[in-house]
């Protein structure tokens, strides 16, 4: 199962770097045909778009996975080990509403879009906001594994700090 997670997050990943290539080869191709040969793409504006919120929404999973999200816990990590854990789950539970209406809302845009074709491009509206469901799926079994990790006081704190950071804050204090 931890090999499936990997390779899902690895290809999450080249989904990334391939959306940024392709905004890239799209958008500077368009600047260099507008500028040079007076013509362009009519469909590279809309398409690096698609490919941006694309890119946003699968580095999103990618960076909550590894607790990338800004994070103010020093609050928190004061409290009692106990009061700590409710505090981590209560998060959790509201992070699993949250995005619960994420995949509803979604999934309802995805129907509503299934035969409404983008101008420029011709595809379907519901690829735009498909992804949507994909982001919403993935970070509600990566929350539910954190809330059940909690709820077993398997986890009491979610910011993992790092020495190094430690010491360079330690030298600049200096």
């Amino acid at each position: 199962m931890a090999r499936l997670v990997q390779f899902y997050f690895l290809l999450l990943k080249i989904f990334v770097v391939a959306c940024l290539a392709g905004m890239v080869a799209l958008v500077f191709g368009n600047v260099v045909l507008r500028y040079v040969f007076n013509s362009g793409i009519t469909e590279a504006e809309e398409f690096s778009r698609w490919l941006f919120v694309w890119m946003i929404f699968a580095g999103a999973i990618i960076v909550l996975r590894d607790n990338g999200h800004l994070g103010i816990d020093f609050v928190v990590n004061a409290l009692p080990r106990r009061l700590r854990q409710a505090c981590l789950a209560l998060a959790h539970a509201l992070m699993l509403y949250a995005t619960w209406l994420i995949i509803h809302g979604s999934w309802t845009l995805t129907k509503v879009n299934l035969n409404t074709f983008a101008p420029a491009t011709g595809l379907s509206q519901s690829l735009f906001f498909g992804i949507g469901l994909v982001f919403g799926v993935s970070t509600a079994v990566l929350l539910a594994a954190r809330l059940y990790l909690i709820l077993v006081g398997r986890l009491d704190h979610l910011v993992i700090v790092d020495e190094e950071v430690i010491a360079v804050a330690e030298a600049g204090r200096r």
